[in-house]
């Protein structure tokens, strides 16, 4: 083939260091946005980004010369920049180390947007840990649950 065709799309969740609550819903919408214009610069495509207030979901579409680790790099750092940039939160806003990336299919487009989109009502009922959790089992990813809550820390 003299081209190469892809289409690769991540569920992307991350959170704020130590899970506290600082993402505000007066600016939530205004950080999404910066949040997209970052991938946006970096030639990739955010089709879905929602959260509460201690983690971000991201629909992401990537290259495959681009690495996952690279881009939520750039976006967590850049977003932190902005949020410090503006006194958003008292003191120094940080997101977590690490992050959740999971591979999702064309046909799950739809039922992730949806999700994504209604995070404030799926988390009335089920916590951060018990959803990230079930992410991490659903797709099969390997982990020592004992430790798992030890580095959600």
């Amino acid at each position: 083939m003299t081209h190469t065709f892809t289409q690769i799309y991540l569920h992307v969740v991350f959170s704020v260091k130590g899970r506290l609550n600082l993402i505000n819903k007066q600016w939530r919408d205004e950080l999404y946005k910066y949040i997209c214009g970052i991938a946006n610069n970096k030639e990739q495509k955010i089709f879905a980004i929602g959260g509460v207030g201690d983690h971000i979901h991201l629909l992401l579409s990537i290259k495959p010369a681009v690495a996952p680790s690279e881009i939520v790099r750039d976006i967590k750092a850049n977003s932190a920049k902005w949020i410090n940039e503006r006194h958003l939160v008292a003191g120094n806003f940080q997101w977590q180390r690490g992050f959740g990336a999971f591979s999702i299919s064309s046909g799950q487009l739809d039922n992730t947007i949806r999700y994504i989109n209604n995070q404030e009502e799926h988390h009335r009922k089920k916590s951060f840990e018990s959803e990230y959790l079930d992410f991490l089992k659903e797709y099969n990813v390997e982990f020592n649950e004992k430790m798992f809550f030890q580095h959600m820390e």
